[in-house]
């Protein structure tokens, strides 16, 4: 089960895996729970008024803030459970100061990425669909040198449907 959840999360994170037949078979089944359970609370926010003190100046202020509501946080919470945390590796050319300061509030950037991006990329792809499911595809590669084993690659889909003339 562990390599399962492992090769969700890095077929989630990078959109695309090499295994075998059986491996990948599993891993669409948690990947699409996965996007399912994103897609159907991602909208689920509430804002909140805080009374926050300034450090500097000791002044009270109000701040709004937006909170995860209950199934949204119930779902990051099973997201969580269920996939592994990964890490957001600094691109080539961007200087550490930016990037410590575009991920300093994000403490899980798969959970984030799954609400952020592909949530709202595949409920505006079951919309134009009209169904849900299918956010996979598997293609056969042939079989593996050494053990024969049948391999594949397992990706997101990332198609939209053609525009009516």
């Amino acid at each position: 089960m562990a390599m399962i959840r492992t090769q969700a999360s890095e077929l989630l994170w990078y959109g695309k895996l090499e295994t075998t037949v059986d491996r990948a078979k599993e891993v669409r089944k948690l990947a699409e729970a996965m996007i399912t359970l994103a897609m159907d609370t991602y909208t689920d926010t509430v804002k909140v008024t805080k009374t926050v003190t300034n450090k500097e100046t000791k002044v009270k202020e109000q701040k709004e803030f937006v909170n995860d509501g209950v199934k949204k946080l119930n779902a990051r919470r099973v997201m969580m459970a269920n996939l592994r945390d990964l890490r957001e590796e600094k691109p080539e050319g961007e200087k550490m100061s930016v990037f410590k300061e575009r991920t300093k509030d994000v403490n899980h950037p798969l959970v984030e990425k799954l609400f952020n991006v592909h949530a709202p990329f595949y409920a505006k792809r079951a919309e134009a669909f009209g169904r849900k499911g299918g956010y996979t595809r598997i293609l056969k590669t042939g079989n593996r040198r050494g053990d024969n084993a049948e391999t594949v690659i397992i990706e997101l889909v990332k198609n939209m449907p053609a525009e009516k003339k």
